[in-house]
């Protein structure tokens, strides 16, 4: 939030008129938007303009803290018109919304640090899979990049053991920027998913051929 209420001066006064302030308006529907860009939400708080009386802007209001069960009575239940009239009913209002966008966007960053350390661990197992591979000795770190510099290494002595013309010519003759590797991320998981599917399906036609051999009558009298 870049508004004019970052000032304490500016937030009680705007506090203090309440729905008659125009900044006051402001930022409850930044809060709003920002905490159903967070979460899965179906009601909203829009932006007042003369198309939309101080009531509707109420009635979005009280459905959205309803949705977020928030613990404030004075700002869920009695007369709509009235909810809003006190500075401090106000200040609560700032205060609910401020503090769940908070948790949410601590939440959702551990979400995100979570999936990152996912996608740490699968990558860490594959780098550990070619050092195996390799015959490099288990190694206790889980430095990636330290890995891959010795799995580039034993690479380099492997090659430098046999004739010039033993391995072709790279396919990729430039370094590829992040879009790129992203989509060949991608590349690499549809065409996994098939192989997959393919291998399974195999694996079915082998069950059931094997199968069909105990069904003659040859079989039967083995």
């Amino acid at each position: 939030y870049t508004g004019p209420l970052l000032e304490e001066e500016a937030l009680n006064k705007a506090a203090e008129n309440g729905l008659s302030s125009p900044e006051f308006f402001e930022l409850c529907v930044w809060l709003g938007s920002q905490i159903k860009s967070l979460c899965n939400m179906e009601e909203s708080i829009t932006s007042a303009d003369g198309n939309k009386d101080i009531e509707s802007f109420q009635l979005e209001i009280s459905g959205f803290l309803r949705e977020m069960a928030c613990p404030y009575s004075s700002l869920v239940s009695g007369d709509i018109k009235d909810r809003l009239r006190e500075k401090e009913d106000c200040l609560k209002l700032l205060l609910f919304l401020s503090t769940e966008l908070q948790a949410l966007k601590i939440l959702h960053g551990k979400k995100s640090k979570g999936t990152h350390l996912e996608k740490h661990s699968e990558v860490y197992q594959e780098v550990q899979a070619i050092c195996g591979a390799l015959g490099l000795p288990d190694s206790l770190s889980s430095d990636i990049p330290l890995l891959l510099a010795n799995v580039e290494q034993k690479i380099k002595d492997i090659l430098s053991k046999v004739q010039n013309n033993h391995v072709g010519k790279s396919l990729l003759t430039k370094p590829l920027n992040s879009d790129q590797v992203e989509r060949l991320e991608k590349i690499n998981d549809a065409l996994r998913s098939e192989y997959e599917c393919r291998r399974r399906m195999l694996m079915k036609r082998l069950d059931v051929t094997v199968q069909s051999f105990g069904w003659s009558d040859r079989a039967k009298v083995r």
